[in-house]
């Protein structure tokens, strides 16, 4: 509160020129006209759904991944560095590849934010199966339970509030490779609306965009947390 109060005064005093550094009452104008008259709403959707279709992408594949690494040493050894050693690559640096291999639109930019959620669902899904309660799965094996079983009743909910984790995480990340696909590959949502307002040098317009963006963000990680603890406390 401090900080706007003071952003607001330095603007308002002429220290700032609003023309890089729009006033903050100018900015909350500007996302209530946006978000009264619909226009905002119809970037978010684009957006939201390339996040959404991404991360499911990616833990379809990261899920099962991990289990083969969390249950075979030879996968681990073979498959862990090529894993690390991806996440060294930038996104940004993929994007122009996957214009090439696949076009502009939807699915590439699904294909970048499934790659970026990959690696932390992988990881956490690792994680969560690594850590499992040793007595639990060796009581649920001298009752006779397989290696299906295991997973469907012991390991999988024990591990889940760990996998949950890298999704909400994962999610995150994909928010941020929808807008940086939409930059490189074009679409409908907040990055080109970032991009529309960059160009036209409109300060107050992209401003207000990063905050529907943050808020978008931090709503998806709330929800998520909240879905998190509530099958903790299962």
């Amino acid at each position: 509160v401090v900080v706007l109060a003071l952003w607001q005064g330095a603007t308002a005093a002429g220290t700032i020129d609003p023309f890089f550094l729009p006033a903050p009452s100018a900015i909350a104008q500007r996302l209530w006209e946006d978000l009264t008259g619909g226009g905002l709403l119809t970037y978010v959707r684009p957006t939201l759904t390339e996040a959404a279709a991404g991360c499911a992408l990616g833990a379809v594949v990261a899920l099962p991944l991990g289990y083969l690494v969390f249950r075979s040493r030879v996968a681990d050894a073979a498959l862990s560095p090529y894993i690390a050693a991806s996440q060294a690559i930038p996104a940004v640096a993929i994007a122009p590849l996957l214009v090439i291999w696949v076009g502009y639109g939807l699915v590439p930019i699904t294909v970048l934010c499934a790659l970026l959620v990959f690696f932390p669902i992988l990881l956490a899904t690792v994680h969560g199966l690594r850590t499992l309660d040793r007595d639990v799965v060796d009581a649920a094996r001298l009752d006779g339970a397989g290696r299906w079983q295991l997973l469907r009743h012991i390991a999988g909910p024990l591990a889940l509030p760990s996998v949950l984790t890298g999704v909400r995480n994962g999610f995150t990340l994909s928010v941020t490779g929808a807008v940086v696909g939409e930059f490189v590959m074009g679409g409908n949502g907040l990055g080109t609306l970032l991009s529309i307002h960059g160009q036209s040098a409109d300060t107050t317009g992209l401003f207000a965009a990063l905050v529907v963006l943050c808020a978008l963000a931090m709503t998806i990680y709330g929800l998520l947390t909240a879905v998190e603890r509530r099958l903790a406390r299962r």
